[in-house]
């Protein structure tokens, strides 16, 4: 099964956890001091808030996958369909240790695609190299995307052609 993911940056985690608690009548799956998650089953979403955005809004959207085999058939669309690709294979984020990689659509929107391995106690792991001071999962900025505003970092990825990952100062993922 395949489930759709949102991460949205909020202001005020305590409000925003309250306000989406009843609009999806379900308390969150997960609850950190500047995080929240939700595993929704009607409709399969996971949506998830923090607060390590600099404005509020959509961060990115994405799609998990309960399966590595829907996660490598994803990967292999992307590629077969020439679409600039970040493969960034097993990494920590946003509590959580997944397999993922990027792509981004054509107005600059990041999309990852990832399966969850396991949680893990903290935001993310120590000794894995930092991304851009804005983000935790959103790809790095690359050396030919310095020309690039603070808003979007660029990646380089496995094709060697730039892929724009929105990223918000101090924003989060996942």
């Amino acid at each position: 099964m395949k489930r759709f993911h949102v991460h949205l940056h909020v202001d005020d985690l305590g409000q925003s956890i309250g306000f989406y608690s009843k609009l999806f009548a379900a308390e969150p799956a997960r609850v950190e001091a500047d995080y929240a998650k939700w595993m929704l089953q009607d409709p399969p979403v996971n949506f998830a808030i923090s607060t390590r955005g600099s404005q509020p809004g959509i961060d990115h959207l994405g799609i998990q996958t309960d399966d590595p085999a829907e996660l490598a058939e994803m990967k292999a669309r992307a590629e077969a369909a020439d679409m600039a690709l970040l493969d960034e294979g097993e990494t920590t984020c946003c509590y959580a240790r997944s397999e993922k990689h990027w792509v981004t659509d054509p107005q600059g929107i990041a999309w990852e695609h990832f399966h969850t391995l396991g949680n893990i106690p903290v935001f993310k792991e120590a000794g894995q190299a930092e991304t851009s001071p804005s983000a935790c999962c959103a790809p790095s900025a690359a050396p030919q995307a310095a020309a690039q505003t603070e808003a979007t970092a660029c990646c380089t990825p496995s094709r060697g052609k730039p892929i724009g990952i929105p990223v918000k100062s101090g924003s989060g993922c996942c």
